[in-house]
């Protein structure tokens, strides 16, 4: 038996603790979200938040999901006063989506990467989604991380100080340089 709380939930399998993740939650909790796509872990399609961060339910126990908080599709809303996590909200209004077989697991993705950076560069987010689609969405998963982050704002520029000679120094590192007026 492997007890867990799912969805804000608390449930006990009672089924061999080695029993994948997935097939726990689509054959016994008929939670069928995640899906099967690659059984390796590296495809994304299985996503799942555990203890809010993301990672493949296919590679992952029962028993070592023992004990932990794991959120499927099915729950990433729960708490959010609204019927739509805001991601699967700014997807629905980037249309970042065709055919549906990788939303679930973009949705958890994403929901995962913001809960560890709530602003992240575009870089990060690339870095930071490494699901697969077939349709090719990738472009779209960016503007729908941005409405949901906002714009990214750019690092201001160092303040600039006033020398004695009266010429302007940025302040900072690599302020050597100085120009007179």
């Amino acid at each position: 038996m492997a007890s867990l709380t799912l969805n804000d939930s608390p449930v006990d399998f009672m089924i061999d603790p080695e029993t994948p993740l997935l097939w726990a939650l689509r054959d016994v909790a008929n939670l069928t979200g995640a899906k099967y796509g690659c059984g390796s872990g590296e495809c994304g399609a299985c996503m799942v938040l555990v203890d809010g961060e993301a990672m493949p339910s296919c590679t992952m126990t029962l028993a070592e999901a023992q004990g932990r908080s794991v959120v499927t599709i099915e729950g990433i809303a729960h708490g959010t006063g609204t019927q739509l996590h805001p991601v699967q909200q700014a997807l629905l209004d980037e249309q970042a989506f065709q055919c549906g077989f990788c939303t679930p697991g973009l949705v958890l993705a994403i929901a995962g990467l913001l809960r560890r950076n709530a602003h992240p560069s575009d870089e990060e987010i690339r870095a930071g989604i490494t699901n697969i689609c077939r349709c090719g969405v990738y472009p779209r998963l960016i503007g729908a991380v941005r409405r949901v982050t906002g714009p990214v704002v750019a690092p201001a520029p160092p303040p600039v100080k006033q020398s004695p000679d009266n010429s302007t120094v940025p302040d900072g590192p690599g302020g050597t340089e100085s120009s007179s007026e």
